[in-house]
């Protein structure tokens, strides 16, 4: 009987170069601005747009195993669709089971070192160097899932629930990825720098989408997610079609590539990971204390005039019909409580918890594939008495 002989697979992931980091924060923001996209200005709401894009990215995947080499369009139209879904996955968490960032990023991290330390077990390796096996790939793109969804986590954090908004959060994040990128010149562990670059990318592509996306008002350029989605889209359309030319980004074709020798791996990750915890952590409390201690008149229980004046203008527009316009106008109210909810839930939590899901019952209303008049009345009536 002929033994059965397993097709030979190349490397299935591009080698680590500029490229990859210019394509990867572009796909980043696109993840970001696509998701608005879809669940808000084409109506899909949030599980919707999560349900369509799990689809997607299921045949997206199924199409990337199916071929034995690395193919450009392919493996980065699935990272695309991978960010997108990993910023639901965290989006659904908030939004609509009510879950803190925070936790929310503590939950992602456990995830993902769950991830890594499976991948370690099975193949004492978490190099992206050598993805040739499907057992491989797999756990390659389960760990590319949670680096998503803990950026995105990890970023709506810093940038809502810390209220330090885009650029700041921006900021901190390049500082972050400036810092592992002169460790890994001075000798940190390769494998364990790629991984949290990788990460740090991702709520730094969400800085970036925002800060482009979101309204002169409201800190951004107001370009709009639409605009902003179209311009990475080409971009990074324009670098694949470049790289696919050049073949610069192209592994060695063997499938057995050499493993870049490395020593003290563990014992590194252990030291700069712990460091990072108690930096984290001690950053939140100080800034959590400080949020505190910082209520202000712009941002105060007694001064709710904002969010009124943009409910009543979105409630005028429901009852003339224009339900059209009250979705485009809702969208500042959403904008407008996202900024102020780190104050506001510092210096009251359980009554912010209470309007605010006053405000995400009215979001949902006007952005239900079927709104109706008599719905978003009742629930702009309702969020307006809590505001009072």
């Amino acid at each position: 009987m002929t033994p059965k002989v397993e097709t030979t697979m190349l490397n299935k992931v591009p080698a680590i170069t500029i490229f990859f980091w210019i394509i990867k924060v572009l796909c980043t923001t696109v993840g970001e601005t696509v998701s608005d996209f879809l669940n808000v200005n084409l109506g899909f709401g949030l599980s919707g747009t999560s349900v369509v894009m799990g689809i997607v990215l299921a045949v997206a995947l199924g199409v990337q195993f199916a071929y034995n080499k690395y193919v450009p369009w392919i493996y980065w139209l699935v990272v695309v669709l991978i960010s997108v879904f990993g910023t639901l996955l965290t989006d659904n968490l908030t939004d609509n089971m009510g879950i803190p960032l925070q936790y929310s990023t503590i939950f992602f991290s456990i995830c993902l070192m769950l991830v890594f330390l499976a991948w370690y077990a099975s193949e004492k390796t978490l190099s992206i160097h050598s993805i040739f096996t499907r057992k491989r790939e797999a756990f390659y793109w389960l760990a590319i899932l949670f680096t998503f969804a803990l950026g995105t986590a990890t970023g709506d954090l810093l940038a809502e629930g810390l209220a330090l908004g885009y650029a700041t959060t921006g900021l901190i994040v390049c500082g972050i990825i400036l810092v592992i990128a002169i460790l890994w010149r001075l000798g940190l562990n390769g494998v364990l720098s790629f991984w949290i670059i990788y990460i740090m990318t991702r709520p730094l592509g969400a800085s970036l989408g925002d800060y482009l996306s979101q309204t002169t008002e409201n800190g951004g350029l107001g370009l709009g997610a639409s605009i902003t989605s179209l311009i990475f889209l080409a971009a990074i359309l324009i670098t694949i079609i470049f790289l696919s030319l050049s073949k610069k980004d192209l592994l060695p074709s063997s499938n057995q590539t050499a493993e870049p020798i490395q020593k003290g791996g563990l014992w590194q990750t252990l030291v700069v990971v712990g460091a990072m915890i108690i930096i984290a952590f001690a950053g939140y409390h100080i800034r959590s204390a400080s949020l505190t201690n910082s209520e202000t008149a712009a941002y105060s229980w007694s001064n709710l005039s904002e969010f009124r004046t943009i409910e009543e203008d979105v409630l005028s527009m429901v009852k003339s019909g224009d339900l059209a316009g009250a979705k485009v106008r809702v969208k500042d109210l959403e904008t407008a409580w996202d900024n102020a909810a780190a104050y506001l839930k510092a210096a009251d939590g359980a009554r912010w918890t209470e309007v605010d899901d006053g405000i995400d019952a009215v979001l949902r209303s006007l952005r239900s594939s079927h709104p109706t008049v008599e719905e978003a009345t009742k629930t702009l009536n309702s969020s307006l008495q809590q505001l009072k």
